[in-house]
């Protein structure tokens, strides 16, 4: 089971401690972990501010990278906010970022999915398409 940090968003249909790990998302993360959420403003600006966020919550080299390209895709869809979460169960990280509306057919083929696919180990849509996740095991040392 996920356990949410305080101040983390339950989830608003079901009033449960909402975790990005279970199957139709991709890979079901079992182990123990953590869950951060956080929605963002839909402006370029922002994207500084999610690289910080995410840099705070994993020390994966390439999180803020992945965070970002996430942050961009969806970004570049439209959206008016953008919910970034982020998940932790054993050695894996899940990072997702999702908008209100379904993507565009550009924003998960784009330039930027290339930089998110050769990063993360799994990469894919959300339920209803309105977002991205990328999952990525910790760096061995």
């Amino acid at each position: 089971m996920t356990s949410a940090n305080p101040g983390d968003i339950l989830s608003t249909d079901k009033q449960y401690l909402y975790a990005d790990s279970y199957r139709p998302r991709g890979a079901f993360m079992s182990e123990t972990g953590q869950t951060w959420r956080r929605a963002f403003k839909a402006m370029p600006v922002e994207a500084s501010e999610v690289r910080a966020w995410t840099t705070a919550r994993t020390t994966h080299p390439d999180a803020a990278a992945i965070a970002n390209e996430l942050f961009i895709a969806v970004l570049a869809a439209g959206a008016d906010v953008i919910e970034i979460t982020i998940s932790t169960a054993g050695d894996r990280t899940r990072i997702t970022a999702v908008g209100p509306a379904p993507l565009p057919l550009r924003s998960s083929h784009g330039p930027g999915w290339l930089i998110i696919a050769n990063l993360a180990r799994i990469t894919g849509l959300t339920e209803g398409e309105c977002g991205l996740w990328a999952q990525f095991q910790k760096a061995t040392p």
